[in-house]
């Protein structure tokens, strides 16, 4: 991966380059991103500009030996951890990222743009939570105790940081703070306010940003075959997001059936029909896994800021389709001003109690009534 193939974020970019140039390489690096903005693609693209032995007009060369091996994620002194569990596509009792690693390379090799939930799928843990557990901090201490194979930077590249719990954490605090030379931890978060202080409060921070809509167009039709129309329609409601746009397109169905059940909640909080209501919660209830719960929590959320943009009055920034209008309209005159944060805690309280694995019916039927009480 070569930062001349990643669109946007050329600030971020030539402040990689430099630090690598200079020799002043920070020890660990959090990236932060909206999911599918391209965070993992430009870590990646630094992890090869860091080992390249050719590099020429602030990128890497892409011929040498290094590059060759990072091209295909198979770089020896790269090493990937990410949120992992027990899988169908993998027979291991103790789950590991390094047992799952083929299905890792494979999904970002094809699109390394996907968001949490693709990835889930593609792990075969789609109904379970991922963690990252303390065998994985000794992983790494591990091999980082060990000498450079390839006499360049050791990396660790730590995909959604926040699945850490604090006994992993405490494991990885004294590397991180102080870890061996030439060695680079970069972690990847979409929720900076979920990681935890000691790991945050060690990393040099740095904001990925959104991608304009033009530039995520051009991408959704050169690098993945998408039509033109449609990319062109999607870039202009996706966020900034190619992960998005991409789910978008390939997973419409889905995105329909929590629109509906987002639409018959709104609804019945406007209509004031408390037996509506939970109805609607009984039917976040049944959706198939914690995850794709989670995804819908997320999902609602981004329409409640959609709602309060209208709001606003800038609307244009809100990144409406034009067959929702007449419903975010509707939704923005039915709902007081102040209902809209209310409704973004409410919901990210949700997320935080199936990720503590409270009964699911027990969270939606409590967020119905909360949302209900507050309306």
């Amino acid at each position: 991966m070569r930062f001349a193939d990643i669109p946007g974020n050329d600030g971020l970019k030539k402040t990689l380059v430099a630090m690598a140039d200079s020799g002043r390489v920070g020890h660990a690096m959090l990236l932060f991103e909206n999911e599918g903005c391209g965070a993992l693609p430009l870590a990646l693209a630094y992890i090869q500009y860091l080992n390249c032995t050719g590099r020429k007009n602030g990128d890497s060369c892409g011929e040498c030996s290094s590059c060759r091996q990072m091209s295909k994620l198979v770089y020896p002194d790269a090493h990937f951890i990410f949120p992992v569990n027990t899988s169908r596509k993998v027979d291991v009792s103790k789950p590991v990222s390094e047992s799952f690693l083929p299905l890792w390379r494979d999904m970002v090799l094809k699109n390394p743009y996907f968001i949490e939930s693709e990835f889930y799928t593609a792990l075969g843990i789609e109904g379970k939570s991922g963690a990252i557990a303390i065998a994985e901090a000794k992983y790494i201490i591990e091999k980082l105790s060990l000498a450079s194979v390839c006499n360049g930077y050791k990396t660790v590249l730590m995909w959604l940081p926040e699945k850490m719990n604090a006994e992993t954490a405490n494991k990885l605090l004294k590397v991180v703070e102080e870890p061996p030379e030439k060695t680079v931890f970069i972690f990847i978060t979409h929720r900076p306010h979920k990681v935890l202080p000691t790991i945050f409060s060690r990393c040099q921070s740095y904001r990925v940003l959104p991608l304009p809509k033009e530039e995520i167009a051009e991408r959704l039709v050169d690098m993945f075959g998408k039509d033109a129309a449609s990319a062109e329609r999607q870039a202009a409601v996706c966020g900034g997001s190619i992960g998005v746009a991409l789910e978008a397109m390939g997973d419409r169905e889905e995105y329909v059936a929590f629109m509906q059940i987002f639409k018959d909640f709104t609804g019945a909080l406007m209509t004031r029909n408390l037996n509506a209501a939970l109805d609607a919660s009984d039917r976040m209830a049944a959706i198939d896994s914690r995850e794709k719960q989670k995804a819908f929590c997320i999902f609602a959320s981004e329409c409640f800021r959609k709602i309060y943009l209208c709001q606003q009055g800038v609307r244009d920034i809100a990144c409406i389709a034009g067959e929702e209008a007449a419903f975010y309209s509707d939704a923005a005159s039915g709902m007081g001003r102040t209902f809209c944060p209310k409704a973004l805690a409410m919901m990210d309280r949700a997320v935080m109690l199936l990720d503590r694995n409270v009964n699911q019916k027990m969270v939606f039927c409590d967020l119905a009534g909360q949302m209900f009480i507050n309306f």
